[in-house]
């Protein structure tokens, strides 16, 4: 291996993890954000270093153009997807709670609020909101100039803040949840958990036509609560139920023969759920066997 090529290589680990959530938020997805990785690397390497003032930025705008390529690439086949589409889920080392904000920018609620963006929109409010980077920066990674990131960040923000879950979700509030969530599964009570149901909670349920899911999002408390109330006990003598923090908040991970079936992420908001999302899609399920870094 070449000096060169040492060097490239150096760089490229010292901000890897950074590099994996720029993708991460962008896309939604672990895999595709590792192939967003590997196109970055096969780019960087053929970079004259000697001609990077700020390797951090380079590295971040190449990502953000291959994530952006990836991101329309996805956005065709999730037209084609069986059921509701969720972010896939991250078991996250416990420093990513301890950032408030990053756990907020990659809790399941708001990467689902994110998929509403157009891709450019998205990559502009990942990079500024986020990552705090310049609006100069950020022009460069997008190919746009400085005043249209302006007027596109001015819009994203609108448009996330009428979308976006209500505040910041308290970390111990969730855990009470999940807590409850594992004892309903362990005795078969579920009653005390259908009290904690917001009236407009939303189910979401991904089996990506591989698993049986909800086909469609199922909505309102009393519809969500019949559910809940048929599929708990049956978990209960099937599967064993254990917490564990996705995406920088408390879940529960459901095993059947020891093997991860389901992560079960929630969204409180002031006491009560708003939002339940379930992922039993098995291709969504491969990085939650060991932790994963993400950094700002």
């Amino acid at each position: 291996m070449s000096t060169s090529t040492d060097d490239a290589t150096a760089a490229f680990v010292v901000h890897r993890n950074l590099l994996f959530t720029v993708a991460y938020e962008m896309l939604g997805s672990a895999a595709d954000a590792e192939d967003v990785l590997q196109e970055t690397w096969i780019k960087w390497v053929g970079v004259d270093l000697d001609t990077v003032q700020d390797q951090r930025a380079y590295l971040v705008r190449i990502t953000t153009r291959q994530a952006l390529m990836r991101l329309r690439t996805l956005g065709r086949r999730k037209e084609s997807y069986v059921g509701p589409w969720l972010p896939e889920p991250l078991l996250t080392a416990p420093d990513v709670a301890e950032d408030v904000e990053l756990a907020e920018n990659v809790s399941m609620a708001m990467l689902l609020v994110l998929e509403t963006l157009a891709p450019t929109e998205r990559a502009v409010f990942v990079l500024r909101e986020v990552f705090d980077l310049g609006y100069d920066e950020i022009a460069e990674a997008v190919d746009k100039t400085p005043a249209a990131v302006r007027q596109i960040t001015h819009r994203a923000r609108a448009h996330v803040a009428a979308r976006r879950p209500r505040g910041v979700v308290s970390p111990a509030e969730t855990r009470d949840v999940i807590e409850a969530f594992q004892h309903a599964i362990e005795t078969g009570d579920v009653q005390g958990l259908l009290d904690r149901l917001a009236p407009d909670v939303v189910f979401l349920g991904d089996g990506g036509g591989i698993k049986q899911a909800a086909p469609q999002p199922i909505t309102g408390a009393g519809l969500v609560a019949d559910l809940l109330a048929v599929s708990l006990p049956r978990i209960g003598r099937e599967m064993t139920a254990e917490p564990a923090q996705i995406n920088g908040y408390p879940a529960l991970v459901l095993r059947l023969a020891g093997e991860i079936d389901t992560v079960i992420a929630v969204r409180v908001d002031d006491g009560l759920i708003t939002g339940l999302y379930s992922v039993r899609n098995p291709d969504k399920l491969s990085r939650m066997e060991q932790e994963t870094t993400l950094r700002r």
